[in-house]
Parts: structure tokens; C-alpha cells; sequence
């Protein structure tokens, strides 16, 4: 049984090319992506929200959990269900929203014409971390990650900022499913396509924030490393949830990466 995510339409028509874009975990889709979707003139873009985030239900806890592949199964399968089998996208996703989009392009090359792979990399550190994070929401909830995010998410930009963004972020992780969120956690943990990057053979762009201190640029440059056709971007004082925290910079890449611009 595939992971239950549910899709969101952002912005545009279905008379444009599809834009597919996926969160970070414990974000929701729409404040995540909704801005920068706004900038994409020329797209119909089109969101999806891990299991038991946003609008997608919460995970079945009498089901198995589910890996990066599955996860990447379901949105291909979601995705195929709005826009028909024959429709190719691209796609975009910040964290493990990159993650799944690199997994598409290898399970999936021929549905996809491009990957942008923000603030993500090719195996997010060792697997022991995340199962201990898993076990931590759920046994207490969702506070302790509440309280230990803002270190991870957020680079010195948004948090100057000081309006209001950063709180509207942390109430959507408290309102995060647990059992949701340490099944993503246990998907990254199984994650690591270091050794099949070659294998991708659409183009990717991979987006770091200078200051991540989650996925650091090093980690995105081999990312974008790997792969045929790979290339990498940094943006200046942006943390780990990069469409966040600076939508225009984020929009201004795509744009370039996509290379389609109609009127609106």
C-alpha cells in the first residue's frame, strides 16, 4: 500500500506545463511553496503534502511504513490520477521533497523533464538519527521538535525578517501527525542514492542556503555532482527551507532552469 499524500493546486491552468513541487518535513506544501508558485507565470503548479502534514491523512498506524521509493510511487500515482498517464512535469522539492524528486528521475525518467532539488541531498547522514527522532515523536508529540527546528530550518534572513513567518511555520509542524512524521523520518534514514546518481538522465538544479546547517552546500554540490547533468546554486542568508524563506531568489532560479514563460 502506497503512503497517503494529498495534492494541492497552487497556481495556474492545466493548460500550462506542470510544475510538481513537495515539502520539507513538517511543512506543509501551500506555506512552503504558495509564494513562489504565485511568481511562476507560465506554470501550473501543482503541491503535495506528506502523510498526516497539511492535507494529506494521517498514517495508518495498523499499515507499514514506507520508503523514499514508495513515497515517490505514490506521488507519481497522485500526480498520474489529476493530469493523466501521459502527462510529463517537472519537478521541484525542498528536504525530502528533493529527495523524492531525485528518486522519481530514477524510477520514473521518462515522466519528467526537469529536477530541482533544494536544500536536500543524496543520503541525509547516518540512519541512526532519525530512527531516534522517530521514537521521540512517538513517545512526546511533536514539541520537541518545535523547539529544536527554528536551529535547523531557519538562515538569518527570515529570522530578521522578524514577520511573523518563522511562528506561522512552527504551528504547522505542531500540527503535524506523529506517527506521520517519524514514518518520513524512517524514510530518510533508508535513503541513499549516492551510488545511482549517475544514473539520472534529466537535468537537476540543485539549491543550497549558505546558511543550512541541515543540508550545507558541501552536500548540495555533491548532489549536483553526481549527476550527468547537474548544477548548483547557492543563495546568501537563506537557511534549509529555501522556497520559505526567499520565494523570489527561489522563483528567479526556476524560471532560469525551466526555461518557459508565457503570459499569464
Amino acid at each position: 500500500m502506497l503512503p497517503p499524500i494529498a495534492l494541492r493546486h497552487l497556481s495556474g491552468v492545466p493548460s500550462r506545463p506542470l510544475l510538481v513541487v513537495g515539502p520539507s518535513l513538517g511543512t506543509t506544501v501551500d506555506r512552503l511553496w504558495g509564494p513562489v508558485a504565485g511568481l511562476l507565470t507560465g506554470w501550473n503548479v501543482i503541491g503535495w503534502d506528506l502523510p498526516g502534514h497539511g492535507h494529506s491523512p494521517a498514517a495508518d498506524r495498523l499499515t507499514p511504513g514506507f520508503s523514499m521509493a514508495e513515497l515517490a510511487a505514490a506521488v507519481l500515482a497522485a500526480v498520474t490520477d489529476a493530469a493523466g498517464p501521459d502527462t510529463v512535469f517537472a519537478h521541484a522539492g525542498d528536504s525530502i521533497g528533493g529527495a523524492v524528486g531525485v528518486q522519481l528521475a530514477l524510477d520514473a525518467p521518462e515522466r519528467l523533464t526537469g529536477v530541482a532539488s533544494l536544500c536536500s541531498a543524496a543520503v541525509f547522514g547516518t540512519p541512526a538519527p532519525w530512527h531516534e527522532r522517530a521514537a521521540l515523536v512517538r513517545t512526546e508529540g511533536m514539541a520537541p521538535m518545535v523547539a529544536s527546528s527554528p536551529a535547523r530550518w531557519f538562515g538569518p534572513a527570515i529570522t530578521a525578517a522578524a514577520d511573523g513567518r518563522v511562528q506561522d511555520a512552527l504551528r504547522d509542524l505542531a500540527a503535524v501527525d506523529p506517527e506521520g512524521y517519524a514514518r518520513c523520518c524512517e524514510a530518510l534514514a533508508g535513503f541513499d542514492a549516492r551510488d545511482r546518481l549517475g544514473a539520472v538522465d534529466v537535468p537537476l538544479l540543485a539549491v543550497a542556503g549558505a546558511d543550512d546547517v541541515a543540508t550545507p552546500p558541501p552536500v548540495l554540490a555533491e548532489l549536483a555532482a553526481g549527476v550527468p547533468d547537474g548544477r548548483l546554486e547557492v543563495l546568501p542568508g537563506v537557511g534549509h527551507l529555501a522556497p520559505y524563506e526567499d520565494p523570489a531568489a527561489v522563483a528567479a532560479l526556476l524560471r532560469a532552469f525551466l526555461g518557459v514563460s508565457v503570459p499569464a
